[in-house]
């Protein structure tokens, strides 16, 4: 028995011994890590539990010539509540949580009243004091929030919880938006002038601590110590708004029209090489109709047919290989290259035609038999001339993914063949980007000199220009003076009585050449069905200061010539231009020319109106009214005279010609009613003039422009 109580008590002073040792080795362990590691550890929690996190600057607006936003980015706010907050009691929550409920299920539409109710009480229960309410609020919603129960007490006393971010919006919508640019989601990067100048529109993000909560959430701790973000930079552009919509709107149209599957079309300023409008259309099997998909203007390098002869001529007339008076034969209008048969669209005259009019008539069989009898021994310096034309080169514009032109040499002879002389002095066997297209003749407008294509004028921080962008010269000289005159009258024959004499009509002069090029499909050749229609030219011709081309692919509607297909939306575009720059008339007129145009109308009109508009615009006048109201723009041989317009009270007057304004207020002043329709001046009213008539009577007017 005595055995048995000392190997108890044994047993637990073993117990006791193993007990007192792993208590002083949790004692020795808590102080090494309270006095040894205790530093380590907290500085590890505190960086679990906080961390610094990135606040976006809000990134610069993108602006058109005048100023006008083309991107932007606009606030919007991750809206958040701290509903738990311990100044939000009981009987508050309670008494207005289902007012709030209802009112975040009627502004943001994506929940219903009980869902938003019970994810308010379920926050409230949990200790939630992040909880998220709705991501990308936009302003305006935002304001309407403020208002709602609760929350309408702000930031502490009503748990208002807001992170602002932005969103970038395009105000005019799909206008010249592959130039504009966008981020690419899935490469994470921005194209267009976006990309090219993302570092300054990005500007420096700030910094701000951030505290994890229960849900692993992280919220911002306002202390004070946070780094705000410099905001962006904005990009003053040379784009002008109003005929990027002109040009994008002609170019819609005439697509849909000839049933086309692409096109583009770009506008540049002579002297300056400003882009003013560049437009690309697809159409889009999506979503059913033309929209900017790809910017085939810059990034598309294509052959470009018929165009590519103004380099060909120029070559020629550099090396005096030929004279515009020059003839040539061109039989039937075919001509054999080795295997490969040359073939004129249509027969010319009885088949002996001058060098001009192989050009103005856009003759392939001439300019081919042209270049190819001047070079057939040393094709090398044909070759040459375009290289001098920089025509070989990139524009090395600062928007990415310019396509390269290629201009094959005769040295390569895996890609040089017996017929690729005649071909490329067509404009085929070789690759232009359109952009590049209408650099080159831009440069012939500037009389030689080529400018390289700008689309940006300056960088700016509010209302200053911290940096401008002046014109750049890529080649001072493509060619002579005398050949660029001459090429120059060549153009100007092509629209006069040539291939685009559709612009002949057109109240100022216009140069430029037409081209139809067949697409080639592969290794299947070309074909008879795909063709790339383009004009390319510049005005007014004499004195030149912008430069336009249109391309459209693929017509299918039964007219594929440049002539018929490019040419109507050149006219609408440049027609825009000149009606809304007087400082680009034909500087050679004569004054008294506008003084013709004005008086020719002979429109009748109150004499203060017509005071006033010639005065606005400079134009001189004699007034022979005799004091008379209503007056008659008359030309009398060297001046603009204003003459008396006599108006018979007694019987119907004649209103044709008159604005609606003008032709309203003499008839009501009568005692008569008028009903109107159409738009412009008056071109017919119902009752005869010079026939009696009773007050009260309704006289019809219909109006057109005149």
């Amino acid at each position: 028995m005595r055995d048995e109580k000392k190997d108890i008590l044994w047993r637990v002073y073993l117990m006791y011994a193993a007990m007192l040792i792993f208590g002083i080795a949790i004692v020795v362990r808590v102080a090494y890590i309270q006095f040894k590691l205790g530093d380590q550890l907290l500085e590890q929690a505190e960086e679990q539990e906080l961390k610094m996190f990135s606040v976006e600057a809000l990134r610069g607006n993108i602006l058109a010539d005048d100023g006008s936003l083309l991107a932007t980015s606009i606030p919007v706010f991750e809206v958040r509540m701290d509903v738990a907050s311990p100044l939000i009691d009981e009987p508050l929550f309670n008494s207005k949580v289902d007012s709030l409920a209802l009112m975040l299920s009627q502004l943001f539409k994506n929940k219903s009243k009980a869902a938003y109710l019970n994810e308010l009480k379920r926050a409230r229960a949990q200790g939630n004091r992040y909880l998220l309410l709705r991501n990308k609020v936009t302003y305006h919603d935002l304001k309407e929030l403020r208002k709602f129960p609760i929350l309408n007490r702000g930031k502490y006393k009503g748990g208002l919880i807001l992170i602002p971010h932005d969103r970038r919006e395009r105000p005019f919508q799909e206008l010249a938006s592959r130039t504009i640019g966008y981020e690419n989601e899935k490469e994470k990067l921005f194209v267009g002038i976006e990309g090219a100048y993302h570092d300054q529109l990005k500007g420096v993000d700030g910094k701000q601590l951030k505290r994890r909560i229960n849900n692993g959430d992280w919220k911002p701790l306002f202390d004070g110590n946070e780094i705000e973000p410099q905001n962006g930079k904005d990009i003053l552009t040379t784009i002008d708004i109003n005929i990027q919509d002109v040009a994008e709107s002609a170019l819609r149209r005439n697509l849909a029209e000839n049933g086309a599957d692409q096109g583009c079309a770009i506008l540049m300023e002579v002297a300056t090489g400003e882009i003013k409008a560049i437009a690309n259309l697809s159409w889009n099997k999506k979503t059913g109709q033309y929209d900017e998909m790809y910017n085939y203007a810059i990034a598309e390098s294509v052959e470009p047919g018929s165009t590519f002869k103004l380099a060909s001529m120029m070559a020629l007339l550099e090396d005096k290989k030929i004279r515009l008076s020059d003839t040539i034969s061109i039989g039937n209008g075919q001509m054999k290259y080795y295997s490969r048969t040359m073939r004129d669209v249509y027969p010319i005259r009885d088949g002996r035609i001058t060098a001009r009019e192989a050009f103005e008539k856009s003759s392939n069989v001439a300019v081919s038999k042209m270049v190819y009898n001047a070079y057939k021994e040393k094709p090398e310096k044909y070759i040459q001339h375009l290289y001098d034309m920089s025509l070989n080169k990139a524009l090395d514009i600062e928007i990415p993914g310019e396509g390269k032109p290629f201009i094959k040499h005769p040295s390569n002879k895996q890609i040089w063949y017996g017929t690729s002389l005649p071909w490329m002095s067509i404009g085929y066997e070789l690759s232009i980007t359109p952009l590049q297209m209408l650099t080159f003749y831009n440069a012939v407008a500037n009389n030689g000199k080529m400018v390289k294509p700008k689309f940006v004028k300056a960088i700016r921080q509010g209302d200053m220009n911290i940096k401008t962008f002046d014109t750049k010269v890529i080649n001072s000289s493509i060619a002579s003076q005398s050949t660029i005159d001459s090429v120059r009258s060549l153009m100007e024959g092509v629209v006069q009585h040539g291939t685009a004499k559709f612009l002949s009509k057109s109240p100022f002069q216009i140069a430029g050449k037409t081209g139809t090029a067949q697409i080639a499909s592969g290794n299947q050749g070309y074909n008879k069905t795909n063709y790339n229609a383009s004009f390319v030219g510049y005005f007014p011709a004499k004195n030149p200061k912008f430069s336009c081309i249109v391309v459209v692919n693929n017509p299918s509607s039964g007219k594929i010539y440049g002539g018929a297909v490019a040419a109507p939306v050149f006219k609408e575009i440049a027609d825009k231009v000149y009606a809304t720059r007087l400082d680009i008339h034909d500087e050679t007129g004569k004054q008294n020319d506008v003084e013709k145009k004005l008086a020719a109308v002979e429109r009748p009109a109150y004499y203060e109106d017509l005071a006033a508009l010639y005065n606005s615009l400079g134009i001189p006048f004699e007034n022979d009214s005799e004091g008379s109201d209503w007056v008659k723009p008359v030309f009398d041989s060297t001046k603009l005279m204003v003459k008396q317009l006599a108006i018979n009270t007694n019987s119907v007057p004649d209103v044709k010609g008159m604005s609606a304004k003008d032709a309203i207020f003499i008839l009501e002043n009568m005692g008569l009613k008028t009903v109107i329709s159409g738009r412009g001046q008056v071109a017919w009213q119902s009752a005869v003039p010079g026939a009696s008539f009773v007050k009260g009577q309704t006289i019809e007017l219909k109006l057109a422009n005149l």
